[in-house]
């Protein structure tokens, strides 16, 4: 079974192949760190952190780094409105990113440069550009020359005359960095500094860099001339992505990237996500609410990566359902193992599932029919559960369902799809233990004997509150989270 992916560069589906046999080179366009991450940076994380997961599980060793854009203008707007720094902006977001994504159980990447700590690595490359004739310097700023790379637009399929038809109505001729441009398509390698803002010490004068070629530098300085997967959001494909493409290969004439990857945008019930519009959702702000973590990662998995996705309270709703399902199925080994005599030791992973698993996702990461196979272990072990809690014993073998459970609880590491231990929920300071629900049930039936059917309906009442189900049968009581 090969793995294919769709590369944005090529517009087609391509098997995968690395630079360097066993090993991935990745980088991700992370966030510019003016403000708490919304949906749409969740969609992407979630998806890069799983294209990881899966790399890794297929065997891969993965280099993974994201970026952090912490000089921008947003930001500096940010720090005038507030008073503070450009550095304590950027600080409190990064620290609010971590908090944001540990929550969404999202693996952190191997390194986090910052543009700022990239500085050296930024005015080399600018240094290199001019030197071969792709970069100009006028009035303190320096600009590459779009026209001198004559691939501009292979990622993106733009071409220059075409944006130049579409332009002619919106360039305003009397703007000041428009005038130091030789041509009105080039943009950016640095900016000359401005009145209050910070600034570094360059050939060109005290200035900072453009945002293009700050990932230019760091994918340069961390992961080398080429890379295997440069991913980031469809928004980032033009100018971003074209012009990192044109900063990198200009300099190096080496393929900055061998396959490049684009998630699809979040809709918030059919509308673009803004502030204006009144839909803007934060991550803290929906796991507050609260909507569960992995119902939110479920959520981005059940959709086709590059396609846009619709948020809608009804497509959280499901989405939250289904995760009850695939929770019940993972916690099945803690729940039920004990009583089935689960061995110890791991129990051989179903072959046959794991390759129809690697066969579905193999096409394109195509997660929405990975999770198909989960679901089916997991509703196979709901209903194995149910028998046991009804009839108190189940004909199937118990080392045929260890199997299953371990299977499924791979499978789902792969997604980052982790259930809450059952053990952390009976030692939290709102759960009972297994000790308190069974001296509970032995005073509901003390109650019961002596015909206290008051109490009695009190104590089922409590435990029900609490979670617990109870089953009476001749038997006696059984009970089950």
């Amino acid at each position: 079974m090969t793995l294919t992916l769709y590369n944005t560069l090529t517009r087609r589906s391509e098997p995968f192949t690395t630079v360097e046999p066993g090993k991935v080179k990745m980088y991700y366009c992370g966030v510019t760190v003016y403000d708490y991450c919304h949906l749409g940076h969740a969609r992407a994380c979630i998806n890069w952190d799983v294209v990881r997961r899966y790399l890794i599980f297929l065997g891969y060793e993965v280099k993974y780094i994201q970026n952090f854009t912490d000089i921008d203008d947003k930001i500096l707007n940010r720090a005038h409105k507030e008073g503070t720094s450009m550095e304590e902006v950027s600080e409190r977001y990064i620290k609010a990113y971590f908090e944001d994504m540990a929550r969404l159980n999202i693996k952190e990447a191997d390194e986090y440069p910052r543009a700022t700590h990239t500085m050296d690595g930024i005015q080399k490359l600018i240094h290199d550009l001019e030197t071969k004739g792709y970069a100009y310097a006028s009035g303190g700023d320096v600009y590459y020359s779009v026209r001198k790379f004559h691939d501009y637009g292979k990622l993106s399929g733009r071409k220059l005359e075409d944006l130049q038809a579409g332009a002619s109505d919106r360039v305003n001729v009397k703007d000041s960095e428009y005038q130091k441009k030789q041509d009105p398509f080039d943009f950016a390698l640095w900016k000359a500094a401005k009145p209050d803002e910070p600034s570094w010490r360059s050939p060109w004068g005290d200035g900072r860099p453009g945002w293009h070629i700050e990932c230019s530098a760091m994918v340069r300085d961390r992961l080398g001339e080429t890379i295997d997967i440069h991913a980031g959001g469809a928004d980032l494909i033009f100018p971003h992505h074209e012009n990192e493409i044109a900063q990198s290969e200009a300099v190096t004439g080496q393929t900055l990237s061998t396959y490049w990857m684009h998630n699809g945008m979040v809709k918030v019930s059919g509308e673009k996500m803004s502030k204006s519009l009144g839909n803007f959702i934060t991550i803290r702000e929906l796991l507050d609410r609260p909507v569960e973590p992995m119902a939110v990662r479920l959520f981005v998995l059940q959709a086709q990566y590059r396609k846009p996705i619709d948020f809608t309270d009804e497509a959280i709703e499901a989405a939250t359902n289904g995760w009850k399902t695939l929770k019940e199925g993972l916690l099945f080994g803690e729940n039920y193992g004990e009583k089935l005599g689960f061995e110890l030791l791991d129990q051989e992973l179903n072959k046959e599932v794991i390759n129809r698993f690697q066969e579905a996702v193999n096409d394109d990461f195509n997660f929405c029919s990975g999770l198909a196979i989960l679901f089916e272990l997991a509703k196979e072990l709901q209903r194995q559960g149910n028998i046991i809690v009804h009839q108190g014993r189940t004909s199937t073998p118990p080392q045929e369902l260890q199997q299953k459970w371990q299977t499924l609880v791979t499978l789902a590491d792969v997604l980052g799809l982790e259930a809450k231990s059952q053990t952390a929920e009976d030692n939290s300071p709102d759960g009972l233990s297994d000790h308190e629900i069974e001296a509970l049930i032995q005073q509901r039936t003390e109650a019961r004997k002596n015909k206290n059917f008051p109490e009695s309906d009190r104590i089922r009442d409590e435990l029900q509150q609490a979670g617990i189900t109870l089953i009476d049968s001749k038997e006696g009581t059984r009970w089950h989270r």
